[in-house]
């Protein structure tokens, strides 16, 4: 139990890190909270400083959740025991408590904590109904929270752990309230989607 606290203050603290945040700052020059949807994330930082910058913070948001679950896993946690660990790094970011408790919406993190788990095959799983989704339609949280269900489906009926099910729904409710305000927009359907649907009416 010692250790899998300790762990998972660990992963707390490593997600809190808001790497974004300070990137921006110190490479771009910009508060990205005033950039784009104000979501202390990579992708504000690609905004504001450009694709190079931008890619560095997405590692760094992803290596803040591989980093301390790959650790946890070498030190002999596993099942159950790596579960809180795995949300920690998680709720670190969504709260980011250096921030005044304005937390982000915590997708460059889920993915590094899931790529600890399963490896690369987490990037295909997740781009399955991600690229789909956003093909059709102009709103990204519809198209990330997509993304989190084809890899609930894939651990719930491909993995079939119990643990990893587990896991990957309490990771996709969070997900969900960080990107409530986002899912309340209306749905935005891409024109050639538009046009396609009018054609049909017509």
């Amino acid at each position: 139990m010692f250790d899998i606290l300790c762990w998972s203050a660990l992963g707390y603290l490593s997600g809190s890190i808001p790497f974004a945040f300070l990137v921006g700052r110190w490479l771009a020059g910009a508060d990205i909270r005033r950039v784009g949807d104000g979501n202390p994330g990579g992708t504000n930082v690609w905004i504001a400083g450009g694709w190079r910058i931008g890619l560095l913070a997405v590692g760094l948001e992803v290596a803040k959740g591989y980093l301390p679950i790959a650790l946890a896993r070498h030190a002999g946690l596993s099942g159950w025991s790596l579960l809180p660990v795995c949300m920690a790094p998680i709720l670190g970011h969504a709260t980011q408590p250096f921030l005044g408790f304005r937390g982000g919406k915590a997708l460059g993190v889920t993915g590094g904590v899931w790529m600890a788990l399963l490896g690369p095959v987490v990037l295909f799983v997740y781009a399955s109904l991600t690229l789909p989704v956003l093909a059709l339609q102009t709103e990204d949280a519809y198209s990330a929270l997509a993304g989190m269900f084809a890899l609930l489906a894939y651990v719930f009926f491909l993995d079939g752990t119990p643990w990893l099910t587990a896991l990957a729904v309490l990771n996709t409710l969070l997900l969900l309230y960080t990107h409530r305000r986002d899912l309340g927009h209306p749905l935005r359907l891409r024109p050639w989607v538009a046009n396609l649907l009018a054609r049909r009416d017509a």
